[in-house]
């Protein structure tokens, strides 16, 4: 596992960007092998976003050949709810680049049968070739997607019930009334995650120091999702100086000495 450690949320949020717009540059995609990019919703990202957005209009990346893969969604809502994560994505980010519309997947929180949703969505990633890059953020309990504490470790796509830390965190977004809060949503599963040839987690803030401290220092553990990471071979974490406040002393130095000249973005994408 790579820690990539930035001052703050804005570093932060240009190096996941500007890893992705090199990753997606060094494929050189075409309509016939497109890239295929795993996306996250929340505030983690959103920086991230602002940044692609800006790297698109630049005309330093395009995602006309990019196919998209969104981690979650709420069930029960409208597809149009503000607060829906098809709102959340198309809102601050599909509809600002060059994307093409039917390259863009989200689980639909309103199937008729869920269970059929979810194994369709496992087989379109497979269709398209597996998922070249994920990209997420953490709770603040260890979660990863929608898979809470307890969620296996070789879980796939399903529904899954929110745990009451969860819906109250995701409450600012329904304004701070828990009640408004779904109280299932559709997910990918662990295991689909780490089925990407990389994964990117976005981690910031102090709320967020212990699960990662336990996701770079703990034990692999189903009551930490994230730990699932370590046995990635190619899994990264960027976090904030804030995010990092729990890790030990020779860990926080560590990590630092060996990625000291990946800490620049813009070199990403020379």
């Amino acid at each position: 596992m790579r820690l990539i450690i930035e001052p703050d949320y804005d570093h932060l949020s240009k190096w996941a960007a500007h890893y992705t717009a090199a990753k997606i540059r060094q494929a050189n995609p075409t309509a016939e092998k497109p890239f295929v990019l795993g996306l996250p919703t929340g505030s983690s990202p959103l920086g991230m976003y602002r940044n692609l957005i800006e790297l698109n209009k630049r005309g330093v990346v395009s995602f006309q050949y990019v196919v998209t893969f969104n981690m979650d969604e709420y069930v029960g809502i409208p597809q149009g709810h503000p607060e829906s994560y098809y709102s959340f994505m198309w809102n601050n980010f599909f509809f600002h680049v060059d994307i093409n519309p039917d390259n863009v997947h989200i689980l639909d929180g309103n199937a008729p049968d869920l269970e059929a949703e979810c194994a369709a969505y496992e087989a379109k990633m497979k269709v398209a070739g597996g998922v070249d890059l994920f990209l997420g953020g953490i709770g603040a309990d260890g979660h990863i997607a929608f898979n809470e504490p307890g969620s296996s470790l070789a879980s796939r796509t399903r529904a899954k019930t929110l745990t009451a830390d969860t819906i109250i965190a995701n409450s600012r977004f329904f304004n701070n009334d828990a009640s408004q809060v779904p109280k299932t949503a559709v997910t990918v599963g662990v295991a689909t995650i780490l089925d990407a040839k990389e994964v990117l987690i976005m981690v910031n803030g102090h709320s967020k120091a212990r699960a990662l401290q336990q996701a770079v220092e703990g034990a692999v553990s189903q009551m930490q999702p994230i730990t699932a990471l370590q046995l990635h071979p190619k899994g990264i974490i960027v976090a904030d100086e804030a995010a990092c406040a729990e890790l030990k002393v020779g860990t926080y130095h560590y990590f630092k000495d060996i990625e000291k000249d990946n800490l620049c973005p813009d070199s990403l994408l020379k």
